[in-house]
């Protein structure tokens, strides 16, 4: 019709199958949605109003293709790579975000260990390397540090390119290197001290902020598979298993965290470690909703609709989001690989089934899948609930017998 005015728009940095809930959010408010992303096979583009294949890296571009479209807002769902671009773009044009410069704080591992030991944040010992280091001189690098050791790429999330280091040895080195460089865009890793657990699994999960303050808490801790080496999330269980005392200073330091970084909105990733003498540790604080479906998993636990919330913030909305924790008892699943392959399919014990409430596949019988070694290789995800604690512990023990992945 001549002379309507079209939707609002907002700005959506990529499409990946886990976030093409974020653009069908959108759409279902009203908004007209606009993608970024670069892979030409992208799901998201099948969703979106429109779609531009440009990396979501790419501020300049990003910028220009915001302006061009006339946005209201830009979201960065579920993506580490894309956060910093939003808040650049939304910071150039005025639209709401929180402040760039802590948006890439917590962007690059190196940068985020640097501002914790400023701000007199609980810190391992540090080195920060270029890609190219040979592994020998890297080895030297470590002379200062106590084994073991972590090696990581700064710009990678989901515990992709990292590997542990137990001992002085060139060879242990020289594979680590080649993981990490694998996964580095920016050139740059970190060594780092090993952080002794006191409480057996990583907190995991998110918050969300609300005008400077945590009003949603969504902690949870980190399944593993300790066979494929225990560093990559294999699910979330809740509740996270930790006392009273253990939870609440974990949530005192996020949301001290929070205020020292001035952010101001949005959902938030948390990843942090208990030692030994109950202190917490951040792996992480992400400038993004969880992968694998965390916001998700949450809002069957809450009631409160993450994503929605993601995108109405994103726009300079509001809606309630306050939730102190819950009565519920569940866990999220990524249906994994063992090795390279093709999917054969996915079996799941008949005693386990009456507590799965939904599986969303990634792959379909016959299709490629690679040895899971990061979020990206995951096949699907299981949503489960359970009766008590007990049985879902017991569940989680025995996952790898209750749920088997076929690949030939």
């Amino acid at each position: 019709m001549a002379g309507a005015r079209r939707p609002t728009g907002i700005l959506l940095l990529g499409g990946s199958r886990q976030q093409v809930i974020a653009i069908e959010t959108a759409k279902r408010l009203g908004y007209r949605t606009v993608l970024c992303d670069y892979l030409p096979d992208n799901p998201g583009q099948r969703y979106a109003d429109v779609s531009y294949l440009e990396s979501t890296t790419d501020r300049e571009r990003v910028l220009q293709v915001a302006r061009q479209e006339g946005v209201s807002g830009v979201l960065a769902y579920a993506s580490d790579p894309a956060a910093p671009t939003a808040a650049y773009v939304a910071e150039r044009l005025g639209l709401p975000t929180n402040p760039l410069a802590s948006v890439e704080t917590l962007s690059e591992k190196h940068l985020f260990r640097g501002f914790l030991a400023q701000h007199g944040f609980p810190c391992p010992q540090v080195r920060v390397a270029r890609a190219d280091i040979p592994a020998a001189e890297l080895l030297a690098v470590a002379d200062a540090l106590s084994y073991p050791l972590m090696l990581k790429p700064t710009d990678s999330s989901g515990s992709k390119g990292v590997t542990r280091v137990d001992e002085p040895d060139v060879a242990m080195f020289e594979r680590a290197l080649a993981h990490a460089r694998e996964y580095s865009r920016n050139g740059t890793l970190v060594l780092e001290e090993y952080i002794r657990p006191g409480f057996p699994r990583v907190i995991g999960g998110d918050v969300f902020v609300v005008r400077g303050r945590v009003t949603f808490w969504g902690l949870m801790s980190c399944l593993r598979d300790e066979s494929l080496g225990g560093l990559v999330p294999v699910g979330e269980r809740y509740p996270s298993g930790l006392a009273r005392t253990q939870e609440d200073a974990v949530r005192q330091q996020v949301q001290r965290l929070v205020s020292e970084l001035g952010m101001e909105f949005g959902e938030l990733n948390v990843e942090v470690i208990i030692d030994a003498g109950g202190t917490p540790h951040f792996l992480e604080l992400g400038a993004r909703a969880g992968g694998n479906m965390i916001p998700v998993q949450l809002s069957d636990i809450s009631g409160i609709d993450l994503v929605e919330a993601n995108v109405r913030f994103a726009m300079g909305g509001t809606m309630d989001v306050d939730f102190g924790g819950g009565k519920a008892v569940t866990c999220s699943y990524v249906l994994h690989a063992p090795r390279d392959g093709l999917l054969d399919g996915v079996d799941v014990a008949p005693e386990l089934l009456p507590q799965v409430y939904r599986t969303v596949a990634y792959v379909r019988p016959g299709g490629r899948v690679g040895r899971f070694d990061g979020a990206d290789k995951a096949v699907g995800i299981m949503f489960l609930r359970f009766g008590s604690v007990g049985r879902m512990e017991d569940a989680l023990d025995r996952m790898g017998e209750l749920v088997r992945v076929r690949v030939s």
